[in-house]
């Protein structure tokens, strides 16, 4: 199921889930990457944050974090635990992400993928992403997709 983030239950376990998966995958310099660990819980805080769980009460297995700006939705974050991958989770939270943009007026869509991240660039040209991009000093792809 998806339900939104409930921060005293939630956080720990995507706190780690960064930790584990989307930081290993950054190519900024540790310096960098600890002042944005150090702001996730701020980041957090704005926007919206879904997770995939087994049940209401569950913890996460993953997580989508969003931003809408006017017509846009931005993707800041997604990220599966291994045991929990191949069972359509991202799918699922991108789907419930855009429903929940278009709802609220946006046409457009974008997300930022590190470079090398292969596995990451083909889960989204597969939901209808395309490379606008490549933004050199993050060391990342920015994809973008247009909502019909």
């Amino acid at each position: 199921m998806i339900r939104y983030r409930r921060p005293k239950q939630d956080d720990v376990i995507i706190l780690d889930l960064i930790e584990r998966q989307l930081v290993p995958l950054s190519h900024l310099p540790k310096t960098e990457i600890a002042k944005i660990k150090k702001d996730i819980p701020r980041r957090l805080g704005h926007g919206i944050t879904l997770v995939a769980c087994p049940d209401y009460e569950s913890d996460p297995m993953g997580f989508v974090h969003f931003l809408l700006h006017g017509d846009l939705l931005y993707i800041d974050m997604l990220a599966i635990a291994p045991a929990a991958r191949r069972k359509h989770l991202g799918n699922m939270l991108m789907d419930r992400a855009e429903r929940f943009a278009l709802s609220r007026g946006c046409h457009r869509a974008k997300v930022s993928v590190d470079l090398g991240n292969t596995a990451a660039l083909a889960f989204y040209q597969k939901l209808g992403y395309s490379v606008a991009r490549y933004q050199s000093l993050s060391f990342c792809y920015e994809l973008e997709k247009r909502f019909i």
